[in-house]
């Protein structure tokens, strides 16, 4: 099988440098790549075509219009009977191609998606950001999981799709935000059997600091409304949990300042804010376990646990922003 690696980029071409790189250590050597460069200020033309003698690499500049369009450009000009994406801000095992023939050998997938992990030489918060997009105590680990919540939908990070997938549906349909979740609805809608690789898994960088974190995760929620508006049965009671978690933590901080401030406040006020406090601190031991456990470092799971917070309530805040404005008052 001959694989058409897509990937589009903006301005990062020191993660497209240590992605071109893992790409020549694959065992599996029958594919290509296509770079599609989205309007950069920061171009890496010369950084691709350092790699012309160790892989069939092609380069190509655009406006910039966004990472769905952009991977349409790519999907154009592939070869490939089988189309795999890639953000370009990943590292690629060595036996990630010999992982997908051999699952799709055995699943026969149409599409397919693969987890993603955190490589040895992340930083601390990159690993802490890592174990947060994937933890069972978040949303993070219904992605990439044999039992997440729903159908599943592969997400751009690591996704792959057959030639027929592409030609039936002409790929993206947005350009920016949730733009892969749309484009894994219209694949299932299609007839086409789409699933999991739990093998095919790639170490994804993700943000390096916890603002940007933040913003992306943000982002993340406004996409799910952005979803809903599209195919309104495909938001599910799980995607609203972060805000609920979200507008709890706000309730139980004002339960806090109550008490502080008003000496004579009720009973059911002093059970209520203990109760309240009681959870979330075993919710918050039980994450910080859980993340040394995983991450085998005190130090992760401390950021980890910092990493969950800021998941939680950027994308809670983002889902629910994006619903009061989009969805209740229509604008």
């Amino acid at each position: 099988m001959f694989f058409s690696v897509i990937i589009p980029l903006y301005n990062r071409p020191q993660e497209i440098d240590e992605l071109l790189y893992s790409l020549t250590l694959q065992e599996y050597r029958n594919f290509e790549v296509i770079v599609v460069e989205d309007g950069s200020s920061l171009p890496a033309r010369e950084i691709v075509e350092r790699y012309q003698d160790r892989l069939e690499v092609y380069y190509y500049s655009k406006e910039n219009e966004g990472q769905g369009f952009a991977r349409n450009y790519g999907f154009e000009r592939a070869k490939g009977d089988y189309f795999i994406v890639f953000d370009s801000d990943i590292i690629v095992p060595p036996a990630y191609f010999q992982m997908v023939m051999d699952g799709l050998a055995r699943d026969r997938w149409d599409a397919f998606g693969g987890p993603d992990a955190a490589h040895p030489s992340f930083t601390p918060i990159q690993k802490a950001i890592s174990y947060s997009m994937t933890s069972p105590f978040t949303t993070g680990g219904i992605r990439g999981n044999k039992k997440h919540v729903g159908v599943f939908h592969p997400r751009s990070f690591n996704m792959g799709l057959s030639r027929a997938v592409y030609d039936k549906t002409k790929g993206f349909k947005l350009a920016r935000r949730s733009e892969d979740i749309e484009f894994s609805i219209r694949m299932l809608a299609s007839g086409f059997s789409v699933g999991l690789i739990p093998e095919a898994f790639v170490y994804h960088k993700r943000r390096a600091t916890f603002k940007q974190f933040f913003k992306q995760t943000n982002f993340f929620g406004k996409g799910r409304i952005d979803i809903y508006r599209l195919f309104p049965q495909e938001l599910k009671p799980v995607h609203a949990l972060p805000s609920v978690f979200t507008l709890g933590l706000l309730v139980l901080l004002l339960l806090n300042l109550s008490l502080c401030l008003f000496d004579g406040a009720w009973s059911f006020v002093y059970l209520l804010t203990f109760m309240g406090n009681a959870m979330l601190s075993l919710y918050t031991v039980l994450l910080l376990v859980h993340a040394c456990f995983k991450t085998k470092s005190m130090v992760v799971g401390v950021l980890s646990v910092v990493a969950a917070y800021t998941q939680l309530i950027a994308y809670g805040t983002g889902f629910l922003g994006s619903y009061v404005k989009n969805v209740l008052l229509k604008k």
